[in-house]
């Protein structure tokens, strides 16, 4: 199979790299395609790229910028259809996922395009007459902008959307897992002027190569906190600005007035969306007392009608894990929980399915979760429901609040004050009332603590890729009393020492 090429300064190049990385299907291990395994000299061409294109880019007028970039989206959502079906072969999610999160990827573009026309400073009161003082929001150049495999489309569009809105150049490094939906995406970014997005392939050690590049002016990344501090330190040797999306471990509290049919179904559709494999998915299940019986009996014969298989089939609900090893680490944390108390009331093995060989793992329930223990401490990235039971409310707003995360969190309520209260008690840069994972480009999205630095989406991620400048401006030109000599102007002294 041919291997595929990288986007750069406009063109479709060979790689020079000479090793090269298998993009498999996680569901039947089929062979997708070949990446190369990009390394110096495909960075090194990569950055030079988008360092030559940059300012004019910057330059570009407002309106063209919007313009261009309002096509890119129009130009994702006219190969939609093509898209979300290697999106979905090469990540496993079900293919009804991967449509809707081509629409995500589109309207961002289309956001950014639109709010990056109303938005250059602020003017300010001046300290004296005849002066102006006003800000200017400059890009800070190039941004190296690094996806995860879970969302690998969405995750990238969120870091290049608002980073050429803000008139900055991209190397974009897709997720060594699954890049070819990202390759074939960066095909809509042949609008745009050669080197303003370029895109290099290949694994962690590209990666490290693009973080710590000269060229480099930010890095913008999602993925686990432990990757996230080592790019932080070696970013912050080159005092490089980062935004930095990291994991989770969300709670989702359902209150004793929650309606049980909506609250069940929500609950395992945030935590088994895309096999569980989500940042922002409730990882922590939190049941107030009165409830908890119930709704765990509820949701046991909810997800037992949960079909698992095929993600190319319209009937499968939950796909495979990523990979093998992704697959062996859910299974080992499980056995962790188990060890520590838990009890498994459902799944907790690699699931085996007629006629695939993928990475498989049974939707799994465990309950009587201690606070504390690994699966409310550490990220389960997989379909593992973790039930923990409070006394009442404000234990259970006590649990939710008390970790070294702050990505996201969820409640299902119909009281107002409890629902505010428990807002304002626990930290999360999103909190969800009754509507759990909905995002909204005009929300801004990041996480607190652990979780991460900066924010994406929203006029908070455009202004993660720009710096302020002030500007004071004196339209007298005129010699200032408080200039030298200092003694024309030192007041006399009078008594003392």
């Amino acid at each position: 199979m041919k291997r595929s090429r990288i986007l750069i300064e406009g063109r479709w190049t060979e790689s020079r790299a000479r090793r090269s990385l298998e993009v498999r299907n996680p569901a039947t291990l089929e062979r997708l395609g070949v990446v190369a395994d990009c390394g110096k000299d495909d960075v090194d061409a990569a950055a030079a790229a988008a360092r030559r294109a940059q300012n004019a880019w910057w330059k570009t007028p407002g309106v063209e910028k919007a313009k261009l970039l309002r096509e890119v989206g129009a130009r994702i959502r006219r190969d939609g259809r093509s898209l979300s079906r290697l999106m979905a072969l090469e990540t496993g999610k079900p293919l009804c996922e991967a449509v809707d999160c081509i629409d995500w990827v589109a309207a961002c573009f289309e956001y950014y395009a639109e709010i990056s026309r109303s938005s250059y400073g602020n003017s300010i009161p001046p300290v004296a007459p005849h002066q102006f003082n006003f800000t200017i929001k400059e890009p800070y150049g190039v941004v190296a902008a690094i996806a995860p495999f879970n969302f690998p489309l969405l995750l990238m569009a969120w870091k290049v959307a608002p980073a050429l809105a803000a008139g900055n150049a991209v190397v974009c490094k897709p997720p060594h897992q699954n890049p070819l939906s990202s390759l074939r995406m960066a095909r809509c970014y042949d609008v745009l002027p050669p080197g303003a997005v370029n895109v290099v392939t290949g694994g962690p050690g590209t990666g490290r190569l693009l973080v710590a590049h000269p060229k480099v002016d930010m890095v913008a990344f999602t993925g686990s906190t432990e990757a996230g501090r080592r790019i932080a330190v070696e970013a912050g040797r080159g005092l490089k600005k980062v935004n930095l999306e990291l994991g989770g471990v969300d709670p989702f509290i359902v209150f004793a007035d929650a309606d049980l049919d909506v609250a069940v179904r929500g609950v395992a559709w945030a935590r088994l969306l895309n096999a569980g494999q989500v940042c922002t998915s409730s990882k922590r299940i939190i049941l107030v007392q009165p409830i908890a019986e119930e709704f765990t009996r509820r949701i046991l014969a909810h997800v037992q009608t949960l079909r698992v298989g095929d993600p190319m089939k319209r009937d499968t609900d939950i796909g495979p894990l990523i990979s093998a090893q992704a697959a062996a680490k859910v299974e080992r944390q499980v056995a962790g929980a188990v060890r520590q108390g838990a009890r498994l009331l459902l799944g907790g093995k690699r699931l085996r399915l007629p006629g695939l060989k993928g990475h498989f793992f049974q939707p799994t329930i465990l309950t009587r979760v201690r606070h504390g223990s690994l699966p409310t401490v550490e990220e389960i990235f997989g379909p593992v429901l973790a039930i923990t039971a409070a006394r009442d409310a404000d234990e259970a707003i006590r649990m939710a609040d008390d970790s070294a995360y702050g990505l996201g969190a969820c409640i299902y309520t119909n009281d107002l004050q409890l629902a505010m209260r428990a807002m304002e008690h626990i930290k999360a840069g999103t909190f969800w009332i009754n509507d759990p994972l909905t995002d909204n480009e005009a929300g801004p999205f990041g996480g607190m603590r652990l979780s991460g630095i900066g924010r994406e989406l929203g006029m908070e991620g455009l202004d993660a890729y720009r710096e302020p400048k002030h500007v004071h401006l004196d339209y007298v030109m005129e010699a200032k009393s408080y200039w030298y000599p200092y003694k024309d102007r030192m007041p006399p002294f009078h008594g003392g020492n």
